[in-house]
């Protein structure tokens, strides 16, 4: 037993990677976690009981082999551990930041069930990445032979370019299309850089350009391009469009200057912040929560990135609103924990009844209570008469989550089906649609969900498209 590598989690305990103070990282954009050290990495690996059923990895949507890499990684096999990693997720090291792992790998982690505290799953998952990019390790798309279909891909987010990596490296020609200026869709300007810096992103969107995969950035499908020219210029088209519109606000005063939608202000702030882009309405003060009293109305990771990111422009105040108390919010404990830190204050069982001003100056706040569950089983909120007050506020954020846009109408394609909720009809293990040749991955079939969930459906998607277009030939010739 001396030389038994793994099952330490009695010996060792829990250790995350260093958190930067938050007096210090409150200021600017960059991750707030360091990177493990090799042998911190190889310790909590350790950690790992590799139980021979690994709930980590049943509970992840990707089914990760976890307690694979976690041994290899224990006993320094790191270039392995990366290849076994890579092999089940195109994006690990995203993974490995972003993923809600204390809901999803790391709240399912046996030796969390038994009390003695997870294995850092994402932190390691993260480390052995970010090991085999400056190692070299992570090579080039290099397919071994060139197919002479083609796939057309509209949207460059994290499901599209998931189905875009598999299909590249099985030799098809695919070109993605998509209405920003760079890939990577929510990636590149939706989730801020404190928990994703963007040269992570930009590197994975360069090793597919330089595998091969073309892009058409600046492209608005029914604008530029019509949905029906796409479809003619290949032979299988994935919609991966995720989903953008946002919830809105009702009452007296919705419609006041600096009331502002979350994916606007996340948007101006990536690119002031991480590209340095020109944006004239951050410069202006309209995206840019500097000097003001902030309110942001939501309890989701959306509401998390932005409360926490007018802290770092230097927002007077940041209060958040949610519902529901703290137990029954979506979003990420971690994430509350580190906004809190920063300086967020948290106002629970709260809901905006109106605004004050032609340009906003408070939004009118009713305390609510929990009363009978819902349809979901979660206890609904319900308003307590008589409790309204006035919270101060410059800007007003909503992070209310999204809903799809309306595709048939936008792309002039009625015959695309559409769930009541808006959504894209399709398999949920295929992304087939009615329509021939049209596949849908992601938000846009799922609703508003996790990057990890995009990866999932655009690698089963592309295998899908890969056995459709293999068997195609045998059924044309019937």
């Amino acid at each position: 037993m001396a030389n038994q590598p793994m099952l330490k989690f009695v010996k060792i305990d829990r250790d995350m990677p260093e958190k930067r103070r938050a007096d210090a990282r409150s200021k600017d954009f960059e991750e707030i976690y360091a990177d493990y050290a090799a042998a911190k990495a190889e310790e909590q690996a350790s950690r790992c009981s590799q139980c021979g059923v690994p709930y980590c990895q049943s509970h992840c949507p990707l089914h990760n082999n976890i307690p694979d890499w976690l041994r290899l990684t224990a006993e320094g096999r790191l270039q392995e551990a990366y290849e076994v990693s890579q092999a089940t997720n195109t994006f690990p090291e995203i993974c490995g930041r972003i993923c809600p792992q204390d809901r999803l790998c790391e709240g399912n982690c046996v030796i969390e069930q038994s009390g003695h505290g997870t294995v850092t799953i994402g932190s390691v998952e993260k480390y052995v990445t970010d090991t085999a990019w400056e190692k070299g390790w992570v090579k080039p798309l290099a397919p071994a032979q060139e197919r002479s279909e083609s796939v057309g891909i509209i949207g460059a987010g994290p499901g599209g370019l998931a189905a875009a990596d598999v299909l590249r490296r099985a030799g098809l020609q695919v070109t993605v299309y998509d209405r920003y200026d760079r890939a990577g869709g929510l990636l590149t300007y939706g989730i801020p850089g404190f928990k994703l810096e963007k040269d992570v992103v930009v590197r994975r969107n360069a090793q597919l350009e330089q595998g091969g995969v073309q892009f058409r950035l600046n492209c608005n499908v029914g604008e530029d391009i019509s949905f029906d020219d796409i479809r003619a210029q290949h032979d299988a088209v994935i919609i991966a469009t995720g989903v953008y519109k946002s919830r809105d606000l009702g009452g007296p005063g919705a419609g006041a200057d600096g009331i502002v939608r979350a994916i606007d202000y996340l948007t101006a702030s990536n690119r002031a912040a991480n590209f340095g882009d020109t944006v004239p309405e951050f410069d202006s003060g309209a995206l840019n929560a500097a000097g003001k009293n902030v309110v942001v109305i939501g309890g989701g990771d959306t509401a998390m990135d932005c409360v926490r990111t007018a802290i770092r422009q230097g927002a007077d105040s940041v209060k958040c609103l949610y519902r529901r108390d703290r137990a029954n919010m979506p979003g990420s404990q971690r994430e509350v924990e580190n906004a809190e830190e920063e300086g967020v204050q948290f106002e629970w069982l709260t809901a905006p009844k109106g605004f004050t001003g032609d340009s906003v100056e408070g939004v009118i706040v009713e305390k609510m209570r929990l009363g009978l569950p819902d349809v979901s089983g979660r206890q609904s909120p319900e308003v307590i008469e008589g409790s309204d007050y006035v919270e101060r506020a410059d800007l007003v954020i909503k992070a209310l989550g999204f809903s799809p846009e309306d595709l048939p109408t936008l792309w002039g394609v009625p015959e695309l089906e559409v769930t009541r909720w808006g959504t894209v009809k399709a398999e949920f293990t295929t992304g087939r649609t009615a329509l021939p040749g049209v596949y849908a991955v992601g938000d846009i079939v799922r609703g508003a969900s996790l990057v990890v969930w995009a990866i999932r459906d655009g690698r089963d998607c592309a295998q899908a498209i890969l056995a459709d277009l293999t068997a195609k030939p045998a059924v044309a010739a019937e």
